[in-house]
């Protein structure tokens, strides 16, 4: 298993591995024994078939081949293949228990990077699957599988990781933290280089042309082509791009011109052993105001139902649309009317939100709704909605992006210890019984 927090396994590789494989011949002509397909572990309410642990370690021993020449005994082999899959058993179990699902579109995309992976079309993807008497509805299958896990994974490990405001002020007052949360500087560099031999005549010559091409920027030259051709270091070619660098990265000497760069800013020429530079903040990442755009709105939900499909769903909204465009207060038929648990006794107030915070679907009528207006009635995977934006404002959020950079940090460094605790956990707690 995976213990990368964006764990999403080869699709394609899974599939061809993990599906179950039963075969029986049935003689319509004679009648003979079959042989059944064998129970070699029970978990839980599950089993695991042989023919599913021969199939993953015919995929395994395939790639093993490829890489080492030694391989390890097939004992050895089976009891961490079926131990894995024991463990996939496990966590599928959980995912019923917790109700996870993944939506079918979740699926298009997991097959679509395998297309674009492969370098191949859907209906040649087909193709391949019919030569090994596979499906494409079998691989959607195991895909989602695969996608249940890690849905799983990420919220259950993820919950059970706590980082607390004592934890994120450590880590910022931190060396590591200050490096990790600073800002990266996209970063131009031109250098007219001096000898370390050269006389007087020749440094002053070499500061007057560096001086000449900083007058130039500064009445609008082009840094790129005036690197190109003045520059002697090594990125000229590039027209002075070195890329992206923390001020940590950098010598000392450039890291104080930088951060007193803003983006688009060019240093005047500063000397150093190897002769004159000239530097361009090209743009930036991270530090100073980080400046988001926020809007305050509130809604109506209308779910659907047996008794409410869409139509009527949207249907009831352009009435209560009406009626508040007529001058009924929106709070008070949010209330009586809205579905979402969270926001109707507020009636309706999703209080301020940053881009990002809602489904595609409810983004998209907030960004096209002008305050004080209420929007047409639209779909989500929630149900049917009219929103209303109260007022839009920008707002700062340069300590908050730093400190929620900051937990991502600190979680992202947990979660591998805490992945292994919980997966020592739920194999305790299941009921496994080995027939290998």
């Amino acid at each position: 298993m995976s213990k990368n927090q964006n764990n999403v396994r080869n699709a394609w590789v899974l599939f061809l591995g993990g599906l179950l494989l039963l075969g029986s011949q049935i003689g319509l002509a004679q009648s003979k024994a079959v042989s059944l397909d064998r129970v070699v572990a029970i978990v839980d309410k599950d089993v695991v078939l042989e023919s599913e642990l021969n199939a993953r370690k015919q995929t395994i021993l395939e790639r093993l081949r490829g890489q080492y020449q030694e391989l390890p005994p097939e004992d050895v082999l089976n009891k961490q293949i079926l131990e894995q899959l024991i463990i996939e058993r496990i966590e599928l179990g959980l995912a019923e228990r917790y109700d996870i699902k993944v939506d079918e579109s979740e699926i298009d995309q997991a097959i679509g990077r395998v297309l674009q992976k492969n370098q191949i079309t859907l209906a040649q993807l087909e193709v391949d699957l019919q030569r090994q008497g596979l499906t494409l509805a079998g691989l959607r299958k195991q895909m989602r599988s695969e996608l249940t896990i890690s849905h799983l994974q990420q919220g259950i490990v993820n919950s059970r990781i706590k980082v607390t405001d004592q934890d994120i002020n450590n880590f910022l007052a931190s060396s590591d933290g200050k490096y990790a949360t600073s800002p990266d500087y996209h970063i131009g560099h031109i250098l007219i280089a001096v000898s370390s031999s050269a006389d007087a005549e020749a440094v002053a010559e070499a500061e007057k042309k560096a001086n000449d091409i900083y007058q130039k920027l500064q009445s609008g030259s082009d840094f790129s082509q005036m690197a190109i051709s003045f520059s002697n270091d090594q990125a000229a070619l590039q027209g002075g791009d070195i890329g992206w660098r923390k001020l940590a990265q950098l010598p000392e000497l450039f890291g104080n011109q930088m951060a007193n760069l803003s983006a688009g800013q060019v240093s005047k020429p500063f000397r150093s052993g190897a002769g004159f530079h000239i530097l361009k903040n090209i743009e930036q990442r991270g530090g100073g105001a980080q400046m988001i755009d926020q809007t305050h709105a509130r809604h109506i939900l209308v779910k659907t139902s047996e008794i409410m499909d869409d139509a009527q769903a949207r249907q009831k909204l352009v009435d209560l649309k009406a009626r508040i465009e007529k001058g009924e207060d929106f709070a008070k038929l949010a209330r009586e009317n809205s579905e979402d648990t969270g926001s109707m006794l507020s009636g309706g107030d999703l209080g301020w939100s940053t881009p990002g915070m809602f489904v595609p679907e409810f983004e998209e009528a907030m960004a096209n709704t002008s305050p004080g207006s209420i929007s047409r009635p639209f779909k989500s995977q929630f149900g049917w909605h009219i929103l209303q934006v109260i007022e839009r404002r920008k707002e700062d959020m340069s300590d908050k992006v730093k400190r929620n950079q900051a937990a991502n940090v600190l979680r992202s460094r947990r979660f591998d210890e805490e992945f292994q605790l919980w997966l020592t956990q739920i194999r305790e707690e299941a009921y496994v019984e080995i027939k290998l």
